[in-house]
């Protein structure tokens, strides 16, 4: 995020603060603990080196993940989120899908958190991992990313059982918005953030955009009603 270390929980305290009505963050599974960080390899983000998987949970937690944060886990990002705002999780590496998903099935308990399923969704570049969330809960909603031009454009994730594919920016045109609503799907674009991007997303009709810099697209951008979820 443009405000704040991004994957912190201040960066998700900014997110709030400014009005997001959705997250998105990157989890890895790192020996049964889910870590909520951008990049298998340490170096960009924290103080540390090497790859996450080459180092124990402690000595992760101990990095400075940027003006003193530490990298947080998918427990604590989601209790500050607290259902306020819609979630995009996205999976990252290997092995994660089923501790995601217990960890979700866990955490639905109206018991234990404010959270509704609508409000959470789960996107990879890893089809293969989104499938195995299809299995394990076919409730959930998966949403496919995608950094390359399918001759068949969103038919990919139609296969899948998504209920939204997440494209980057530069693929993104008229015929690939107007394929994937065809075919049932929201269109939540990465990463977007001038003004000028926002706008013509805008004008496409796509359902959402991913941003570093929330207060323009919520600037820039009629919002869609969240309040039902990613399929509102």
């Amino acid at each position: 995020m443009g405000h704040a270390p991004e994957n912190t929980l201040a960066s998700i305290r900014k997110a709030l603060e400014l009005g997001a009505p959705c997250i998105e963050i990157d989890v890895y599974c790192v020996n049964g603990n889910l870590l909520v960080i951008h990049d298998e390899r340490l170096e960009r983000t924290t103080n540390g080196k090497g790859k996450l998987g080459e180092h124990d949970f402690g000595y992760l937690r101990s990095l400075d993940a940027g003006q003193g944060e530490r990298i947080p886990t998918l427990a604590e990002v989601c209790g500050v989120i607290d259902g306020k705002a819609c979630l995009n999780i996205e999976l990252k590496g290997h092995n994660v899908a089923a501790d995601v998903v217990y960890f979700i099935q866990t955490m639905l308990h109206p018991e234990i958190s404010s959270w509704r399923r609508e409000q959470l969704l789960i996107s990879s570049f890893d089809h293969r991992a989104l499938q195995q969330v299809r299995r394990l809960d076919p409730h959930l909603n998966i949403a496919a990313l995608g950094y390359s031009i399918p001759v068949d454009h969103a038919r990919f994730a139609e296969e899948l059982g998504a209920s939204a594919v997440n494209p980057a920016l530069e693929l993104v045109d008229q015929d690939y918005v107007d394929d994937a609503h065809a075919r049932g799907l929201k269109v939540y674009v990465y990463t977007v953030n001038e003004p000028e991007d926002i706008q013509t997303m805008a004008a496409l009709g796509v359902d959402g955009v991913f941003t570093n810099y929330p207060e323009r697209v919520l600037e820039h951008y009629v919002q869609p009603d969240m309040s039902q979820g990613w399929l509102s």
